[in-house]
């Protein structure tokens, strides 16, 4: 039995079968969605990976989704309320339409009524803005995530996440470990996160970071945890220094001070919002290439100093 089959409620489906960033940066339009529809089991179509970060949100059911390659696993006409928080495509217009929904909150497309498509707004207030046309409420500000169940094991700790999902974020990891030892000296506690695919470069930022007298072998947190762990470290972390990743948004999500770095992607679309952050990139050099396997020239223009001097303003 599928999940949309397990509860009496009438059902409501959000799409955004993407990663942990993006659902993060949609955190306001699902808080909406949970007000203004208490009645709906709401689903969350998303790969199966991003559910324990579900439960950060609170009131929110996970539907694994790989992709759009294939058709939602709910049966035709079982949603009452579809949501397209994927984007505007025609991938995902096909996977809603195919769901047989009494309503469709989605953008302006053929059959579709929405408000236009428009590019160059911050990710949070896009998909809230698309909420309000549709009449339900929302507030781009409403993106703070519960605590995690779990505490962290390096409560004040400054988190440097080494890793990032395609070559075109990854600042070197000399860099990191020139900014790891500069921080170390200056008596932060360093640790070190990524993925289980990024153990090796948060090991080898750790070898050279050592080698300018700075010992982060215990603080070789990537790899070892799990997304519960990861949060709590970053909800209970001095500082954040990371590329526009996951951690970053959870920086956001938490308060807690961070320094981000960017490239391929425009930090007016996804920054972070007000608050104890920084963003460091160089919008004239960008190349814009997401998927690309090589750094973005904005990302490689900041220089450790860069980071180390923005630690110094936010005056952690």
């Amino acid at each position: 039995m599928n999940t949309a089959e397990r509860n009496d409620q009438p059902l409501l489906l959000a799409l955004r079968a993407l990663k942990l960033g993006d659902l993060l940066v949609a955190v306001p339009a699902l808080r909406g969605l949970r007000r203004a529809f208490p009645e709906h089991r709401i689903l969350y179509a998303a790969p199966a990976w991003i559910a324990e970060a579900l439960e950060l949100v609170g009131g929110i059911h996970h539907l694994p989704t790989p992709g759009l390659d294939d058709p939602l696993t709910v049966p035709h006409g079982a949603v009452d309320i579809a949501v397209n928080l994927h984007g505007n495509g025609a991938e995902s217009r096909l996977r809603i339409e195919e769901l047989g929904a009494n309503r469709v909150v989605a953008h302006e497309a053929p059959g579709i009524d929405g408000p236009a498509w428009t590019s160059g707004l911050p990710e949070r207030e896009r998909w809230t803005r698309l909420l309000n046309w549709h009449g339900i409420e929302a507030d781009p500000l409403d993106y703070r995530l519960n605590l995690p169940a779990v505490p962290s094991s390096r409560p004040g700790a400054t988190v440097i996440h080494v890793g990032a999902a395609y070559g075109s974020r990854l600042w070197p990891v000399d860099r990191f470990a020139d900014v790891a030892a500069e921080l170390a000296a200056a008596r932060h506690d360093v640790v070190l996160t990524g993925g289980a695919s990024e153990r090796g470069r948060a090991e080898q930022t750790a070898a050279l970071a050592k080698l300018k007298g700075a010992n982060l072998d215990d603080g070789l947190l990537a790899g070892r945890q799990g997304l519960a762990e990861f949060a709590a470290t970053i909800a209970e972390a001095r500082l954040v220094v990371s590329a526009d990743t996951g951690a970053a948004h959870l920086a956001s999500a938490y308060g807690r001070p961070s320094v981000v770095l960017f490239g391929p992607a425009p930090a007016e679309e996804w920054g972070p919002p007000p608050g104890p952050h920084k963003v460091l990139t160089a919008v004239e050099l960008r190349r814009g290439d997401v998927f690309s396997a090589d750094p973005d020239p904005a990302l490689l223009a900041v220089s450790v100093r860069d980071v180390v001097d923005a630690v110094e303003r936010l005056g952690t």
